[in-house]
């Protein structure tokens, strides 16, 4: 069985084939903990510690990907932030740290193909298993489609090509932490027990858009009918019952866990913080490229995880605390 779900939802640094992994890397920077309470720790939310039915037995989800068996989890209170980490903010962390990204250090992120200059994308190296991304040399946080892009009109977008190591950085220096799988999850279902998705059964109720998926037929053809290609604002769609905004698509986000897909049929059912080691993290949400006919990992049980130093653009993140 894989380590991990297939590139498709976010394709790994190992799917680049040797040549462009045998590279001199900038070193990464450490960052301290600031020790105090920052605004980043400020903004999050409570949630009330209780029992909640985790995972999924549905007949939607991906058996392989160790959504089930369904468990009872009880978890201590927490607080985590009601919306990802902004491009805004990340800016304000790189700017007091000198913090340089995985992708910076490697010089190359994943990037949907459709969303390269015409010239790039036929010139950009594939990923085998999903030839939608393209290998492109200049991405990262701050060029989020690549050379001559930015991140100017996308201040309050989540951000992207962020890497485990890069987000677990940003925790450090903002005295926050990444949610456990169990604690992301507690928190997106919003107190609603079982539903499929943040707000219900229903993908589509009463034929509104509640999330950032691919509309149309994929990966030819995005009608943007959900009012968003690419990336969303963070506070698109309304919030679920606890206050967080969209924990279904838009960017897949790290969790603190390393992923297994039987670790948790045995494993703690107090407080799970998954495996001791691993080689992949856990990944949660879904992102703006999912599509019911591939990758319907935007139901909010669903899981998927990448190594802890890829990026692409769909992968951000959210912090937690307490």
């Amino acid at each position: 069985m894989a380590e991990h779900p297939p590139d498709c939802c976010a394709p790994s640094a190992g799917s680049t084939g040797p040549a462009l992994l045998t590279l001199t890397a900038k070193p990464r920077t450490a960052h301290r903990a600031v020790g105090t309470p920052s605004r980043a720790a400020a903004r999050t939310v409570a949630i009330p510690g209780g029992r909640f039915l985790m995972g999924t037995d549905d007949a939607e989800g991906f058996p392989a990907d160790g959504e089930g068996p369904v468990r009872e989890i009880a978890l201590s209170p927490f607080r985590i932030d009601p919306t990802t980490v902004t491009n805004a903010q990340f800016a304000t962390f790189v700017k007091a740290t000198g913090h340089v990204t995985d992708a910076e250090r490697f010089g190359f992120s994943f990037v949907f193909e459709g969303f390269l200059p015409p010239q790039l994308a036929r010139q950009a190296q594939r990923v085998q298993a999903a030839p939608w991304w393209a290998v492109a040399p200049g991405a990262d946080w701050r060029h989020p489609h690549g050379p001559g892009s930015d991140v100017g009109a996308l201040q309050n977008h989540p951000v992207v090509h962020v890497s485990w190591h890069d987000a677990q950085a940003y925790c450090d220096w903002s005295g926050t932490r990444l949610p456990t799988e169990a604690e992301w999850e507690y928190a997106a279902r919003g107190g609603l027990e079982q539903a499929r998705y943040p707000w219900g059964d229903e993908l589509t109720p009463g034929g509104r858009h509640l999330c950032n998926i691919w509309q149309g037929d994929f990966p030819t053809r995005n009608t943007v009918a959900d009012g968003h290609l690419g990336t969303a604002p963070v506070k698109s769609y309304r919030p679920n019952g606890y206050g967080l905004f969209n924990v279904a698509g838009n960017v897949w986000e790290w969790c603190a866990d390393w992923f297994s897909v039987d670790f948790h049929v045995t494993g703690p059912r107090v407080d799970p913080a998954g495996p001791p080691e691993g080689t992949a993290r856990v990944m949660r949400g879904g992102s703006h490229m999912c599509h019911e006919s591939y990758c319907n990992r935007y139901r909010i049980a669903a899981r998927s995880a990448n190594t802890p130093d890829s990026s692409a653009g769909n992968i951000g993140f959210r912090v937690a605390a307490g």
